[in-house]
C-alpha cells in the first residue's frame, strides 16, 4: 500500500466515500447521469463544513508507472447561501441506485438531499427533534433513514414527507451514533449508541422492538459498523477495545447471538472500518495512523 494521492481538507472531515461502483457508465441510466459532468473520473466525496464532491486522475506530471493521482474539487455544496455560518454535516450516504443523489445529516436538525447533477437541494427536512448523526439510504431512490441525539431511528420516503416512520428509539432516548442498513436485505438496520459495548439489529417490520443485540465481547465503546456485501446476515463491528468482530445472524430470529464467528486484535482503538463491495474477502480497518485490510 503506498499514498498516491493527498486532498487538503479545510475542516476535520466526518466521513468520505467513493462514488458507487458503475458510476461512470450511469449518462444514459441517469436522466443525463454523472458522466455528462464530470466524464470517465472517479469522484469521492466529503463532509464537514460543507458537502464536497472532488476527482481523481492520474497525474500527468509523474511517470505513469509510479501510479501517483491528483484530485481536484469539482463541487462544494451548501444549502444555506444567505449566512457565512453554516451548520457542520456528521455524516451522509451516496445513492447506489442513483449516484447523482447524496442524502447529508446535520447538526442543525436537518438532512438534505442533493441532486449533484443539478448542483442543488432537492429536499431539506427537520428531522429530528435534536442534532443528526446519521443517514442512509434503502433499497431504491426514495427510502431513507436516519439517527440522531434524540435516540431515534426515523424511516422517511421521499414521495411522501409530510410524515416519517420512527421504528425505534433508544429505552431513555440516549443518542444514536450511528446507522447500517442491510444491503442484501433492506428489512434490517443496525444501530449503536454513543458511548455504548453493543451493537442493535432492527427489523423495519417489528418497530420498536430490537431483534437481537450484539453485546458481551467489545470491552470499548463500539465506532464503527459495516455489514457483508455479499450476505445478508454477516456483520462486523470495531471498537475502543482495538478489536474488530465479526458476527453470524442467521438464526437471530430464534435465539439470541451470543458469540462473534470471528475476531480480530489491532494495535490500537478501531476508529472505522469497510467491507470491500467489490472484493467481499477484504475488511479494511482504521486505528492510529494506520491503514489494515484484513482476509475474512
Amino acid at each position: 500500500i503506498y499514498s498516491a494521492c493527498t486532498i487538503e481538507h479545510p475542516y476535520p472531515c466526518t466521513k468520505i466515500l467513493w462514488s458507487p461502483e458503475g458510476i461512470k457508465n450511469t449518462s444514459s441510466a441517469v436522466g443525463g447521469g454523472h458522466g455528462g459532468n464530470f466524464g470517465s473520473r472517479d469522484l469521492l466525496a466529503t463532509t464537514g463544513d460543507y458537502l464536497r464532491i472532488w476527482s481523481v486522475s492520474p497525474d500527468d506530471e509523474q511517470p505513469a508507472e509510479s501510479g501517483m493521482l491528483k484530485s481536484k474539487r469539482e463541487l462544494m455544496l451548501n444549502n444555506n447561501n444567505k449566512s457565512d455560518y453554516c451548520s457542520p454535516l456528521t455524516s451522509f450516504d451516496w445513492n447506489e441506485y442513483d449516484p447523482s443523489i447524496i442524502g447529508t445529516s446535520s447538526i442543525d436538525t436537518t438532512c438534505t438531499i442533493w441532486d449533484i447533477n443539478a448542483e442543488q437541494a432537492k429536499t431539506q427536512l427537520i428531522a429530528h427533534e435534536r442534532e443528526v448523526f446519521d443517514i442512509a439510504f434503502s433499497a431504491g431512490t426514495d427510502v431513507f433513514a436516519t439517527v440522531g441525539a434524540d435516540g431515534s431511528v426515523r424511516m422517511f420516503d421521499q414521495r411522501n414527507l409530510e410524515h416519517s416512520t420512527i421504528i425505534y428509539e433508544t429505552p431513555n432516548l440516549e443518542p444514536l451514533l450511528r446507522l447500517e442498513w442491510n444491503k442484501q436485505d433492506h428489512n434490517y438496520l443496525a444501530t449503536f449508541k454513543v458511548d455504548s459495548l453493543t451493537t442493535t439489529i432492527l427489523d423495519i417490520r417489528v418497530p420498536s422492538m430490537p431483534v437481537t443485540e450484539l453485546g458481551g465481547h467489545h470491552n470499548g465503546v463500539v465506532n464503527a459498523v459495516a455489514w457483508a456485501p455479499h450476505s445478508s446476515c454477516h456483520i462486523c463491528t470495531a471498537g475502543d477495545d482495538s478489536q474488530a468482530l465479526i458476527w453470524d445472524l442467521t438464526q437471530m430470529s430464534k435465539r439470541s447471538v451470543e458469540d462473534p464467528i470471528l475476531a480480530y486484535n489491532a494495535e490500537a482503538e478501531v476508529n472505522n472500518l469497510q467491507w470491500s463491495s467489490s472484493q467481499p474477502d477484504w475488511v479494511s480497518i482504521a486505528f492510529a495512523n494506520k491503514l489494515q485490510i484484513l482476509r475474512v
